[in-house]
């Protein structure tokens, strides 16, 4: 299995990327920066940040102080503001605590930023009650408390006991509402524009302090709900462009377009505007390379050599010959099986097989428009596969993994009504086998055009899943089936049956003569049932190359001994055979069946039938005086 976290090892190559980043950072030198990592859901923003961050430790731990803030996980629960004030706030204050010592003054001023906060804090939890104290509006009988609660937040040596007892105090201001008293009461106090002034200034001052680059890493902010994401957006305001920060906003920007959208509803804005907004903030855009086809074939064969038993060195080594050979494909160089089988020393053949599978099925997870090369739901798709093939091994299932994977894809990418037809097909047949599928995946394998390719199975991906090894029409897929039963029932024919049905289906797949016994049962059986004994041996007939005495013939003349609709199908279907396949031994089972003359007529006017075959049914003709 893969998980579905961040990684701050490179599976994209998307190191070169980051060593940009974090080099912007560096030499900015203290300058402020704001850089925004774009792109869609699960394309690996958050293992850029991560590659991103390990970068910069690189170059020197001690020279910047690192905050991950999640907004994503704050969301209905705190603040986002407030949240991303002290979780910084808090960092600072360690830092400063591991020099102290040598900068002692860092310490005091780390822990009068969080007293800062805490005013920030108190003013978002009970605002409107907050705004009427700090303008003189307290109710008379609070006064003297009121004056003395909000004191403690502004005099540089704020505690919880502050917060709680200001805060009781506004929340009994609230429930007054008589006895109002004029502005020259108010408590002495900063006003919010002086708060946010001086708490940037004590930023500033702290960080030179402590000779330290400030870098926020914001991550997930495509998650949240548009109040949280812009709020977010908003607290950032309050740090961004101050002397040692540097800022690192992970989001998809389309996503964040919407959520401005929603937070400015009502108001006339032109996708200029929306953007715009974004774009205030960021100074450095960059945005996730999309993943071709050999970006793609090379992250499915690292996470294959990851999950191997390999020695964790040799891993490292073989996905590093990756990504270097990734960086050097614009020359005409290839990452394919070839390649990373000559990194790996001592492959398993779990192993080789699973490069062969990356090799195959890379150019459908690129293209295909249900997965686009996105590395979350190519994940998604090996994690699947993994589960399902553990599923084979406890059960006991033969599953080829090759054919399980072509079938998941199709199940992933392909229409929901085709997969359907393609699963009643192998469901029905007596064998498991798409046997439909012949024709197709022999042309696609010979790059030819694929005949009679209609609604659902005519669209690209249908052509470039034919293709893929292995065919599956010869293969018995009863067990892939079975075990990617999570979405769709398995239903057999059998399954539709009575239990005088179910006999006499078995009866007749297995007759080697026309048998008037099982005819005559077949006539009580209602034309329902009929009709789903004569799909399933129609079914195996499809199958017979050389029409002479095969069994399944004699299973359609027994049938054909019952009336009603099913015996149109069988007349069609044998009026079809294609001439080729006909031989002289089946004309004279079909002699005297009245239903069967128009059959026969049929077959001799073919341009491909046989002379013998012709000869036969002259002669059966002359026999019956016709």
């Amino acid at each position: 299995m893969w998980s579905d976290n961040e990684t701050d090892r490179d599976f994209l190559n998307f190191r070169y990327v980051a060593d940009i980043a974090a080099e912007m950072i560096a030499q900015a030198n203290g300058r402020p920066l704001s850089l925004g990592v774009s792109g869609g859901w699960g394309v690996g923003k958050s293992s850029l940040m991560k590659l991103l961050a390990q970068s910069l430790r690189e170059k020197g731990s001690d020279k910047f102080l690192f905050v991950e803030f999640n907004a994503w996980l704050y969301q209905g629960f705190d603040d986002t503001r407030t949240a991303l004030m002290e979780i910084i706030a808090r960092a600072i204050l360690a830092r400063a605590e591991e020099k102290k010592g040598a900068v002692d003054k860092a310490v005091d001023k780390a822990k009068g930023l969080l007293a800062r906060v805490n005013w920030f804090r108190l003013a978002s939890v009970s605002a409107t009650t907050v705004a009427s104290l700090a303008v003189g509006l307290p109710p008379v009988g609070l006064l003297a408390e009121g004056t003395s609660a909000f004191k403690g937040l502004f005099d540089g040596s704020i505690s919880q006991k502050d917060v709680d007892q200001a805060a009781d105090v506004a929340s009994k201001a609230a429930e007054g509402g008589k006895g109002l008293i004029g502005p020259a009461a108010a408590p002495a106090g900063p006003t919010p524009p002086q708060a946010i002034h001086d708490f940037r200034d004590a930023l500033e001052d702290t960080l030179r302090e402590l000779d330290v680059t400030l870098v926020v890493l914001i991550d997930d902010l495509d998650r949240c709900l548009p109040p949280t994401a812009i709020a977010t957006l908003e607290a950032m305001r309050l740090f961004l462009f101050l002397k040692r920060t540097a800022f690192v906003i992970a989001a998809d920007d389309a996503v964040i377009r919407e959520a401005v959208r929603a937070h400015f509803k009502g108001m006339a804005l032109n996708d200029d505007l929306v953007t715009n907004y974004f774009d205030k903030l960021i100074q450095v855009p960059i945005r996730v390379p999309p993943l071709g086809t050999q970006d793609v074939r090379a992250y499915l064969m690292m996470l294959f050599v990851e999950n191997s038993t390999l020695p964790q060195a040799e891993k490292d080594k073989v996905r590093n010959a990756i990504s270097q050979r990734l960086g050097e494909t614009w020359t005409g160089k290839r990452v394919d099986r070839a390649f990373v089988a000559s990194q790996i020393s001592g492959a398993t053949a779990a192993l080789s097989a699973q490069l062969d599978l990356a090799d195959r099925i890379a150019p459908i997870l690129t293209t295909s428009s249900k997965i686009a090369g996105n590395p979350r739901l190519i994940k998604r798709v090996l994690n699947t596969l993994s589960i399902r093939m553990s599923i084979a091994r406890a059960q006991k299932v033969n599953v080829d993994e090759t054919a399980l994977a072509k079938m998941l894809l199709f199940e992933r990418c392909g229409s929901e009504k085709a997969y359907s037809e393609l699963l009643a097909a192998i469901n029905e047949s007596g064998d498991g086998k798409p046997v439909f599928l012949a024709p197709w995946e022999e042309a696609a394998g010979k790059n030819a055009d694929i005949p009679q390719l209609e609604g659902d199975w005519n669209s690209d991906f249908v052509r470039e899943w034919l293709a893929l090894q292995p065919p599956l029409a010869d293969l018995n897929l009863q067990g892939v089936v079975y075990v990617s039963r999570e979405h769709m029932p398995i239903i057999t024919a059998a399954d539709r049956l009575s239990s005088e049905g179910a006999e006499l289906l078995e009866a007749v797949v297995k007759l080697n003569a026309e048998s008037a016994a099982v005819g005559a049962k077949l006539k009580t059986l209602p034309a329902h049932e009929l009709g789903i004994i004569t799909e399933r041996v129609l079914g195996r007939s499809r199958m017979v190359n050389i029409w002479g005495t095969p069994n399944e013939l004699f299973g359609l003349l027994t049938l054909a001994q019952a009336p009603g609709e099913h015996v149109q199908a069988i007349t069609r279907f044998l009026a079809g055979l294609p001439g080729s396949q006909l031989t002289a031994a089946i004309v004279p089972l079909l002699a005297d069946k009245p239903w069967a003359t128009p059959i026969l007529s049929g077959w001799a006017g073919k341009a491909d039938i046989k002379d013998p075959v012709k000869r036969a049914i002259t002669a059966a003709s002359k026999k019956a005086g016709k």
